[in-house]
């Protein structure tokens, strides 16, 4: 339901773009229950390949320069702390392209 909710979303966002959406495997990118809107579809990494995934990329980043060595005292201040480099990132669009736009992509759409 979550993924079918988040994929809802994002098409009613990006209406008027053709989404090319990275996807590992896990069930609920596959399951049978997903509806995927018209303007999406999944591109398949190979199984037990993360590092082909360019969201890893992105959590990499926000884990070793906004969350190492921290403790929070509250799971606010830990959404808080992610927001905060979530912002940062969509200010920075460059740098999420070079961490994320990988060669392959081109070849497979």
């Amino acid at each position: 339901e979550s993924m079918n909710i988040f994929l809802s979303e994002f098409s009613k966002d990006y209406k008027d773009y053709r989404i090319i959406m990275v996807a590992d495997r896990a069930g609920w990118h596959k399951s049978k229950g997903l509806k995927v809107p018209k303007n999406i579809r999944f591109l398949y990494i190979p199984p037990n390949s993360p590092e082909l995934n360019p969201v890893e990329h992105i959590w990499d980043y926000i884990r070793e320069r906004f969350f190492n060595n921290y403790t929070f005292k509250s799971l606010d201040k830990v959404i808080n702390k992610l927001c905060f480099a979530l912002n940062y990132l969509n200010k920075i669009k460059n740098k999420v392209k070079s961490m994320t736009l990988f060669n392959w992509i081109f070849s497979a759409i």
